[in-house]
C-alpha cells in the first residue's frame, strides 16, 4: 500500500565525494522520488557534473560564493562539505534529509521503510549508563558503534527492554558488510556483519551514536545537525550526540545498504578517533545537562563554523 504521506514529503539525500560517479550514486541518482545533492572537494574530478545522470552537483565555486567565510572555516579536502549539502536541502525546503557516503550501496527497499515525522512503535532500552550502543544491541553484541565511549563497553546490559512508542525525528538506518565501527574494534574484528532484521527498529533512554551515513534526518533539525569541523572522525558522532541531548528522536532501523567500504588506513583513522577516545564519555555525561557544553570541547574555528553555518536558518 503507498504510504500518501511519504509521497508527499519533499526528500533530499546529501553526500560528498572525491571520486567519480560511483556505484551507490548511480543507484541513489535513480530514486526519482528523491532529489540527489553532492557536493565537491578540490579533489573530486573537475567533470563530475557531467557524470550525474540526474541529481545537483555542487562545486568548489558554489560553496564560496554561497558563504565565503563558512567554506574557509571548514577547510578543504575533508567530508564536512556536506554541510553545504544540507544548506541545499534546506534551500530545496526539504521535509527529510538523507545524508548518505558515496561507499553505501542501497538494497532495492532503501527508504521504503522511512519513519522520519511518524509515531511509530519500537523496541526501547533503558539503561543506567549514560550512552547507549544500537549495535551490542544486535546479533553482533561483541562490537560496538564508532563513537561510542570505550571505557563502557564492559558494563553495556540490554536486559532492560520494553515496547514504547516514539516520534521519530532521525531515522539511522544499519549497513551492511563493513559496518560503522571504530578503527580499534575493526582492527580487533574486521567483521563482515549481516543484521537480522527482528532487532530492529529499536530506540534507548541516554544519548547513543549515529552517524552520517544512511541516516535520515528530519528538515526541521537541520538547524542544529552540524558536522563539526576540525575534530576527526567525530565530526558526525559529536553532532549526533548534540542534537539528541537538544530533545531530538532518534530510532536505529535494520540495515538498507551494503557497505563497501572505500579504502582506508586504520591507523589513521584511529588518529582521527582520538579526540573522541578521550572526551566521549565525558560528553555523553555532560551534554543531557547543558547541550552548549559541546562548545568547551571544539577548536574555535569549528565553533566559529557552526555559528556561521546556523545563520542560514534565522
Amino acid at each position: 500500500m503507498t504510504d500518501l504521506k511519504l509521497l508527499a514529503m519533499k526528500k533530499v539525500i546529501v553526500t560528498t565525494t572525491i571520486n567519480p560517479v560511483t556505484e551507490a550514486l548511480r543507484r541513489f541518482q535513480k530514486m526519482t522520488d528523491w532529489e540527489l545533492v553532492v557536493v565537491g572537494d578540490l579533489k573530486t574530478p573537475k567533470d563530475y557534473a557531467s557524470q550525474l545522470e540526474r541529481g545537483i552537483y555542487v562545486t568548489p565555486e558554489m560553496q564560496e560564493a554561497r558563504d565565503k567565510e563558512l567554506s574557509d572555516a571548514i577547510g578543504w579536502n575533508c567530508i564536512q562539505r556536506r554541510n553545504f549539502g544540507l544548506l541545499w536541502a534546506h534551500d530545496l525546503n526539504a521535509d527529510v534529509v538523507a545524508v548518505i557516503d558515496d561507499d553505501n550501496i542501497p538494497y532495492d527497499f532503501w527508504g521504503n521503510d522511512m519513519n522520519v515525522g511518524k509515531e511509530i512503535e519500537v523496541d526501547y532500552y533503558e539503561t543506567d549508563l549514560p550512552a547507549f550502543d544500537p549495535v551490542g544491541a544486535t546479533n553482533y553484541s561483541h562490537i560496538w558503534h564508532r563513537g561510542y565511549p570505550l571505557q563502557l563497553l564492559p558494563k553495556r546490559n540490554y536486559a532492560k527492554k520494553s515496547r514504547k512508542t516514539i516520534k521519530v525525528d532521525v531515522q539511522a538506518d544499519f549497513w551492511n558488510g563493513d559496518p560503522d565501527i571504530d578503527a580499534i574494534c575493526r582492527m580487533e574484528h574486521a567483521p563482515d556483519c549481516a543484521f537480522d532484521d527482528k532487532f530492529f527498529p529499536m530506540a534507548a533512554n541516554k544519548l547513543a551514536p549515529f552517524n552520517s551515513q544512511n541516516t535520515f534526518i528530519s528538515g526541521k533539525w537541520l538547524k542544529d545537525y552540524f558536522l563539526f569541523p576540525h575534530i576527526g572522525r567525530m565530526d558526525d558522532i559529536w553532532a549526533a550526540y548534540y542534537v539528541q541531548a537538544k530533545g531530538c528522536n532518534v530510532i536505529f532501523s535494520k540495515a538498507s545498504v551494503f557497505q563497501a567500504r572505500n579504502p582506508h588506513d586504520l591507523t589513521r583513522d584511529m588518529k582521527a578517533e582520538y579526540l573522541g577516545y578521550e572526551h566521549n564519555l565525558k560528553l555523553v555525561e555532560e551534554l543531557p545537562k547543558d547541550p552548549d557544553k559541546i562548545l568547551s570541547y571544539l577548536p574555535g574555528r569549528a565553533i566559529y563554523a557552526f555559528k556561521q553555518y546556523q545563520k542560514h536558518f534565522k
